[in-house]
């Protein structure tokens, strides 16, 4: 690496390139946030958690690695907001790669993989099962994962398969 591209790299970015290279992973800073590209996942509004979660459709990416990434807001009813940058893989693991903070900067180191929980009132099973894993197999595009969002759910995935007792 060049000195001047050394230069260009955030914070986050010198701070986890070697871990996350070393997991075959490509790096890829979180994005900032955008809150007027907000999607509601429409699926959870109705299912009583306590948060409400969202998506910035904007921050989706779709990368060779065939991870899934994403902005994540969970918004308690009392209003109080976390804000992550997550990636996810549909064979049923996602990773929080880095939180938002106050100012708008990303902090963190990322986390292990995690198995994508069977709670219904919870975003990752979700965002797999409707948005991101049609047929189980990841989206090919990032304007196709982007385009998922903005619909409420992506067309490949059927109904009668977004039960809570599937695999995630």
């Amino acid at each position: 690496m060049t000195s001047a591209q050394a230069q260009v790299q955030s914070d986050w970015e010198r701070a986890n390139e070697d871990r996350l290279r070393q997991s075959g992973e490509k790096l890829v800073p979180p994005p900032p946030l955008n809150r007027a590209r907000l999607v509601e996942l429409k699926q959870n509004a109705s299912s009583g958690g306590d948060f409400r979660y969202y998506v910035d459709w904007g921050s989706v990416s779709a990368g060779d690695d065939r991870i899934v990434r994403y902005v994540l807001v969970a918004r308690s009813a009392a209003g109080v907001e976390n804000v992550t940058f997550e990636g996810l893989r549909c064979q049923g693991e996602y990773r929080v790669y880095a939180v938002g903070r106050p100012e708008g900067d990303w902090g963190g180191q990322p986390s292990e993989w995690r198995q994508i929980p069977r709670n219904p009132n919870v975003a990752q099973p979700m965002l797999a099962r409707e948005y991101f894993c049609p047929g189980r197999a990841v989206v090919r595009t990032s304007a196709e994962a982007q385009q998922a969002i903005r619909a409420g759910g992506h067309p490949g995935t059927r109904r009668e398969n977004r039960g809570i007792g599937e695999q995630y």
